[in-house]
């Protein structure tokens, strides 16, 4: 079935709620698109089943917890149109299948399922409107604790410098605010270190292909008045060997009951390289993004592998700040696009969540959600 367009507008940034939120008519569903930033605010109003799947798909909105919650609307706007057993099961379809790596997805479709088979057709849009919001409301929530625990570990990298010079965090892709629904995770730390008087300097990769650190990092923190710098992804090691990062904060899609974490493509060597240099690596997630049901993360977690124009092609501004692409590569030239890669429990330093800091083993973990 073809995927529908959905509307667009663009409005001023107050009227702007987050990067999800529900029109005044309480039916459709506004997003931020994505795929616009830094260049446009652009608010896309979603309708239909088939629009959410295509934002998610083209990662119009993007990040594990927010994927999840996007489907979970998209399936209360299937339910608006029909709410019997096989429209249920027909949205679970259409929407596992947009994006396979991030496990919040297919979480919230679980929860949206479950809740909403035993009640009787006629119950259902109005039922699943409601988890869809609980779902929006307990992310916010979530990621301010995630924060809080997260700015124990910037307020100890302070310490260590002797509270002298700003506390330099390294950060890769966008686990931030526009990946969620509030805080953001990796970067909820990085807030509540502002609020508190903490000083921070931010280095932001640029996090190719689709340069989400660069485009959309650089854009939230800067509007908060966090002081960063972009670079380029392969920079990292550079700044860690010269002892110009103090702690690495990355988010996930996916993390194993072993610790293993998948995240944005280049996660992976900067771990390595943290701990060549000793430097405290940290991976940021809520409980939802762990899936208990796998071990070996490079072995078992499914890569996304997208198409390879977001390799040869770069999306920009140019004069007169209109959007455009750009090919940087030989025509005809094959490239591979895989989205993520793995992080072996082994490298990581431990694992912040919204019920604390834990080391990156099985036990731990365990322990931690018993």
């Amino acid at each position: 079935m073809p995927i529908s367009k959905s509307k667009t507008s663009r409005r001023p940034p107050e009227e702007i709620d987050g990067t999800l939120w529900l029109a005044s008519d309480g039916r459709t569903v506004c997003i931020l698109d994505q795929t616009r930033l830094p260049h446009e605010t652009v608010v896309r109003r979603l309708t239909t089943l088939e629009q959410t799947a295509e934002a998610i798909v083209t990662m119009r909105v993007r990040g594990a917890p927010l994927i999840g919650v996007s489907a979970a609307f998209g399936v209360a706007l299937a339910m608006r149109v029909s709410a019997t057993d096989a429209a249920l099961d027909r949205a679970f379809r259409t929407l596992m299948n947009t994006r396979p790596t991030a496990v919040n997805l297919r979480w919230a479709l679980e929860t949206m399922r479950a809740h909403l088979a035993p009640l009787p057709p006629a119950e259902r849009a109005a039922a699943a409107y409601a988890e869809a919001i609980r779902m929006r409301a307990e992310d916010i929530t979530t990621n301010r604790r995630i924060g809080e625990h997260g700015l124990d570990l910037i307020k100890a990298a302070w310490e260590r410098k002797g509270r002298s010079g700003p506390v330099q965090v390294l950060t890769h892709c966008n686990a931030g605010r526009l990946g969620t629904l509030g805080w953001g995770t990796a970067t909820a730390p990085m807030y509540l270190a502002k609020e508190a008087g903490i000083p921070i300097h931010v280095w932001v990769s640029e996090t190719r292909p689709r340069n989400q650190g660069a485009a959309l990092t650089a854009w939230e923190l800067g509007e908060k008045g966090i002081p960063l710098t972009v670079v380029v992804d392969n920079e990292s090691g550079h700044l860690l060997q010269r002892g110009m990062v103090d702690l690495v904060l990355v988010g996930a899609d996916r993390v194993t009951a072993r610790g293993d974490a998948a995240n944005k493509i280049g996660t992976y060597l900067k771990a390595v390289a943290a701990r060549a240099h000793q430097v405290p690596f940290y991976v940021v997630f809520p409980g939802t993004t762990i899936d208990w049901t796998l071990q070996d993360g490079v072995k078992e977690i499914p890569i996304e592998e997208r198409g390879p124009k977001e390799v040869t092609h770069v999306v920009g501004a140019g004069t007169g700040g209109r959007l455009g692409e750009v090919r940087v590569t030989p025509p005809s030239v094959a490239a591979r696009n895989d989205a993520f890669d793995v992080t072996p429990a082994r490298w990581i330093t431990g694992l912040v969540t919204e019920r604390g800091v834990c080391r990156a083993n099985a036990t731990a973990l365990k322990r931690l959600y018993r």
